[in-house]
């Protein structure tokens, strides 16, 4: 299977401290107006500061939504709600903080902003990493959090163990030619999973455990764990159900990459709650 393609990071001309002060926080206003049919037009933001930015574009604009790419945190002010793409979390992390990004996304998150997170969108919505990376000085990697949940990184294994399912999602609404109650065919690569979520957290897609990839090797963090061991020992074979798509209010996090096959039906319930239909 192919991997997706990601846009290219920003260049290397990005000031590398993150002690640079932050912008004030915008406000989300954005800019909701009504169409013609009485529904309401929106304005659907990718963090875009490394990812799969345009496949995210072309899902949300092929859904009659408009989509932007959000580098700075004044175009935060123009924005509905926000997608944080695939990519590599630790770079998002890093490269959102010396933007000045972190600190008013965690503020709009908090206040409400819709926000939909897919792989490793799904890792900066998290509350709680199991396995965090460490920069060099062994400080922890961030997230912007809003979840309460706990997610492991890379859990389902590395690039090669890469794979596709069908899974059977909550929520879902009849988009195009499929059905809401379809399954979703799923993409993994590099994918976390959500190890424990908190009491707010609605899990609306499982891996079953008969279909969950074999264990990993005993690293911390590189390969899968399952059962009642401690994680990454490679000692708990017995395969169990992973949870991979999460919903707590306005905020909607996968493991897994709808917008690389052609699956619609994630981010027009994206839309629909952005729009409060949902």
């Amino acid at each position: 299977m192919s991997s997706p393609s990601f846009s290219a990071p920003l260049p290397m001309s990005v000031p590398e401290s993150d002690d640079a002060p932050s912008p004030p926080v915008p406000s989300a206003a954005g800019t909701i107006g009504t169409t013609a049919n009485g529904r309401r037009d929106i304005v659907v933001g990718v963090l875009a500061v490394q990812g799969d930015v345009r496949e995210h574009i072309a899902t949300i604009e092929s859904l009659g939504g408009r989509a932007i790419a959000v580098r700075r945190p004044s175009e935060l002010a123009a924005v509905d709600g926000l997608i944080i793409p695939g990519g590599e979390s630790t770079t998002m992390d890093k490269l959102s903080r010396t933007l000045g990004l972190a600190d008013p996304l965690r503020d709009l998150i908090a206040g409400g902003l819709p926000v939909y997170g897919s792989c490793a969108g799904m890792i900066m919505l998290s509350d709680v990493v199991a396995d965090p990376s460490t920069d060099r000085s062994g400080n922890p990697q961030q997230t912007f959090g809003g979840l309460d949940m706990v997610v492991r990184r890379n859990a389902f294994g590395r690039q090669r163990e890469s794979f596709e399912t069908d899974l059977d999602f909550a929520g879902l609404a009849t988009t195009g030619n499929a059905a809401g109650d379809n399954p979703v065919r799923a993409v993994f690569i590099r994918a976390p999973w959500v190890e424990k979520v908190g009491e707010g957290v609605e899990v609306l897609a499982q891996v079953p455990a008969a279909e969950t990839p074999p264990a990993g090797p005993p690293s911390g963090g590189s390969g899968a764990s399952y059962g009642a061991g401690a994680p990454g020992t490679g000692t708990d074979l017995a395969p169990v159900a992973r949870i991979v798509a999460v919903r707590s209010g306005n905020l909607l996090a996968t493991s897994f990459h709808p917008e690389v096959t052609g699956e619609r039906r994630v981010h027009e319930l994206f839309i629909r709650m952005i729009r409060g239909e949902a």
